[in-house]
């Protein structure tokens, strides 16, 4: 029994492969699917892609940073905030994906004295819009929790 059955050899004894092309020594045969696209049948119908909630969260809180007027807000226990409510903090996302539906809701700080509708409305449309763009989820529902209303930062005080 042929020890190269399905190969041949050429004349330095290295094996070729069954095309005719040269084989590496130790190489593994690989098998390519020769069906063709209508076979498969239309994209949509292949199998579907699941968006998990927290990378929905961190898509959301992305797009909350692309916001004016908007800071993040620190974690709270018991409504006593665990550090500042500063510009560099991130809003605090959670988000559900039910199917092809997106609920997120966002936890924020508004600077004082910015108008808080306003601000709140462009949040929302601005994350319903990219988490749409991004994922191809429906956003059905934001929701938008206002932490704090901080002021403006004041310089520190400088004797002269």
């Amino acid at each position: 029994m042929n020890p190269h059955a399905g190969t041949g050899s050429s004349a330095d004894g290295a094996a070729t492969a069954p095309g005719g092309g040269r084989a590496e020594p130790g190489a593994g045969t690989v098998a390519v699917s020769s069906a063709a696209p209508s076979v498969l049948g239309p994209p949509e119908s292949r199998g579907q892609t699941q968006i998990a909630d927290r990378v929905l969260e961190r898509i959301a809180a992305r797009a909350v940073t692309e916001t004016a007027q908007v800071s993040g807000a620190a974690p709270r226990l018991l409504g006593i905030p665990l550090g500042r409510d500063t510009a560099h903090t991130a809003a605090r996302v959670t988000a559900h994906v039910d199917g092809h539906l997106a609920i997120v809701k966002v936890t924020l700080s508004v600077p004082y004295p910015a108008p808080i509708r306003q601000v709140t409305r462009r949040v929302r449309e601005h994350v319903t819009t990219r988490v749409g763009e991004l994922t191809g989820l429906d956003v059905r529902q934001v929701d938008i929790d206002i932490a704090s209303l901080p002021g403006p930062e004041q310089q520190p005080r400088r004797v002269l």
